[in-house]
């Protein structure tokens, strides 16, 4: 494939490598899922435990004022937990993907892969009838990446990610295109109007699963999902930092490591140069596919925690060495939780926190996919395959 060295950026920039804090000390836990133990390796100072494994293919969370956790999931249910968090009840049952939820005063706000949804709502209430659930606002629909992922943010405003429809789709945020191409970043929604309407926030990202707002500087940071044309080993995936009008490149622009490079694998003309990309702040191996993204606020954890951001990477479906599907289990990105360190409000460095989910077989234990701070301090993260569940990090010398 032909590329096109385009624009040079600076590792400094890149901050991956430059940090001299030390990764959190790790230690093996092991943990006992169906009669099976595995051995994990764990931060010290801190414990890991599966809550439930009765969750069907649960997906990212919202807590609420009262402790509430709600999780929408692929089964088309939104599950309602209560501390201690170890048996689930169905809050309602629909007919699309409730891949992710928001809660604002009197509202629950559901995203489904063809629209932004509400109903009225009360922390309290543990049931919501599915024909009491309108539509807010249409979102574009279709095959391909269909998960939406929607939070509201320190401004009041609600976003809703969502990505293009494959590798190469000529799919962008912006009205020139149909509405159902309007595909690939972070919408915001304006509510000024009669009727509400979405605007591009962020370009250019393939599938930005997760996205949360810097405890501090109220900055907007995502993960994205890169591209599964160019071989196992590229283009590393992206945690970037989203500004209103930032754009990311994809699918026309590819991050190596380095540098922006072409990507021939889309014709038409980028609808902007390569000089306006914003490269990733951190980025962790290819196929790793990044999904839910969470800032620790507190020293709950640990004060080496604090304002820094937790990735869930759900582990590649491909194998080494092509990155197709057919080849050993045993060589696919594992999957694990990673932490990226902040100094100063600036990305330094990706630290392990949670690995040995894949054995050295290929048998996996879990694929993380949301994360989420509880009110109680601790991490919680569920799986949506293998053990389809909801796991927890607190500290040892805490109790449950």
């Amino acid at each position: 494939m032909h590329r096109t060295r385009l624009l040079i950026v600076s590792l400094l920039c890149l901050c991956m490598t430059t940090s001299h804090a030390a990764s959190p000390a790790l230690h093996t836990q092991l943990i006992t899922v169906a009669g099976k133990s595995w051995p994990l390796a764990v931060p010290e100072g801190l414990q890991l435990e599966l809550l439930t494994d009765r969750l069907q293919q649960p997906r990212l969370m919202e807590f609420l004022p009262n402790g509430v956790l709600l999780v929408g999931s692929r089964s088309g249910k939104v599950f309602r937990l209560e501390p201690p968090y170890t048996r689930a009840s169905i809050l309602v049952e629909l007919e699309d993907y409730p891949h992710s939820l928001a809660y604002r005063e009197g509202e629950l706000l559901i995203a489904q892969t063809n629209g932004l949804y509400r109903a009225a709502f009360t922390p309290d209430r543990e049931t919501i009838d599915r024909n009491d659930v309108e539509q807010l606002a249409a979102l574009p629909g279709g095959g391909g990446h269909s998960s939406r992922s929607v939070a509201i943010g320190p401004d009041g405003r609600v976003y809703v990610a969502l990505g293009i429809s494959g590798n190469c789709s000529d799919e962008y945020l912006d009205p020139s295109y149909p509405f159902n191409d309007r595909r690939g970043g972070v919408l915001v929604l304006d509510e000024s109007g009669t009727e509400p309407r979405w605007q591009p926030y962020a370009t250019g990202l393939r599938n930005p699963v997760g996205f949360d707002w810097h405890p501090v500087t109220r900055t907007m940071y995502a993960s994205n999902n890169g591209p599964d044309h160019l071989g196992f080993d590229q283009p590393p995936e992206y945690f970037s930092r989203l500004t209103a009008g930032s754009f990311h490149g994809m699918p026309w622009y590819q991050f190596n490591g380095e540098r922006i490079n072409r990507d021939d694998c889309i014709g038409k003309p980028a609808p902007r140069p390569a000089s306006q990309v914003a490269p990733p702040v951190a980025t962790f191996p290819a196929r790793n596919a990044p999904m839910g993204v969470a800032f620790v606020p507190d020293t709950t954890l640990g004060s080496q925690y604090q304002n820094n951001a937790i990735v869930a990477l759900k582990g590649s479906w491909g194998t080494q060495p092509s990155g197709g599907m057919f080849g050993k289990k045993s060589t696919r990105r594992p999957p694990a939780l990673v932490m990226v360190e902040f100094n100063e409000g600036r990305a330094r460095r990706v630290h392990p926190l949670v690995s040995g989910f894949q054995q050295a077989s290929g048998e996996r234990l879990a694929r993380p996919v949301g994360v989420s701070i509880g009110p109680d301090g601790y991490l919680y993260f569920t799986s949506d395959s293998h053990t389809e569940g909801l796991f927890r990090l607190r500290p040892q010398s805490r109790p449950q």
